[in-house]
């Protein structure tokens, strides 16, 4: 999802927190209008997605901090 918030602040010009308010509505508007076990789904999907991008954001900073005891940075 960070992706795409990305993606429509550079695009657009607007800040990543008025992106991220955007695709939050409008995935909120699409999970209405989908069947629940498919709604659901998607949570789960927007979910992993997060976990992923926090499991890259700790391994990156664990490489920095390697680096700041004389490791190889990441």
């Amino acid at each position: 999802m960070n992706e795409l918030i990305n993606q429509i602040s550079s695009r657009t010009g607007i800040s990543e927190d008025q992106a991220r308010q955007a695709v939050e509505m409008a995935l909120g508007f699409v999970k209405t209008k989908l069947p629940e076990p498919m709604a659901s789904q998607l949570d789960n999907f927007l979910a992993a997605d997060a976990a992923a991008g926090m499991a890259g954001q700790v391994q990156q900073q664990l490489g920095n901090l390697g680096g700041m005891f004389g490791g190889q940075q990441q």
